[in-house]
């Protein structure tokens, strides 16, 4: 699995984009989150990737100031009370314990999260162990992981032995009493 294949999994999560629309007001343009009803200055949300709906379909870009998205080919101006989504980041903590998975330690986990309702755009909290282990011949422990979707919280052990083979072993467990185990081993 190569870098794309794993950003396109990630672009596929569920709940990655903040939806909602813009508006200028005042002489500075103001993004009006639909999930939580707040209002922000776009101006925040410079140099990160946004789609804008146009034409029955989102088209993708880079927010630039003054209400401009730089898009592959051209850039557009948005338009006030126009429907746009911004993309999340991931917890930098989650992002570097993922980079540290290998592929199919990654796309298990990834799919187990998902069967569960979960994206990884919804992790709360991320203490990645495995960050403080770099120098080491023989690194083991366990990382700690919380998601919410909204309506469930599922807590995620990560116990890892990382050394002449690798281990990871993922235990879910749901707000509703529901557990899964998996375990790869290499």
């Amino acid at each position: 699995m190569n870098n794309l294949y794993r950003k396109k999994l990630l672009q596929r999560q569920n709940r990655s984009y903040t939806l909602g629309t813009v508006e200028f007001i005042h002489n500075q343009w103001v993004f009006f989150d639909d999930e939580l009803d707040e209002a922000t200055d776009l101006e925040f949300y410079t140099q990160q990737e946004v789609e804008v709906f146009r034409d029955q379909g989102w088209e993708r870009g880079i927010l630039e100031s003054q209400g401009i998205v730089k898009t592959a080919y051209d850039q557009m101006n948005l338009q006030d009370t126009e429907t746009i989504r911004i993309k999340k980041a991931l917890i930098y903590s989650l992002e570097m314990l993922i980079e540290e998975l290998n592929d199919d330690s990654f796309f298990q986990f990834l799919t187990s999260l998902n069967s569960l309702e979960f994206s990884l755009y919804d992790c709360i909290f991320c203490h990645n162990h495995l960050c403080f282990l770099e120098d080491r011949k023989i690194r083991e422990g366990v990382n700690f992981l919380t998601f919410d979707n909204g309506d469930t919280v599922c807590s995620v052990q990560h116990h890892f032995t990382y050394y002449k083979k690798q281990r990871d072993r993922f235990e879910f467990t749901l707000s509703t009493g529901k557990r899964i185990v998996i375990e790869k081993l290499e």
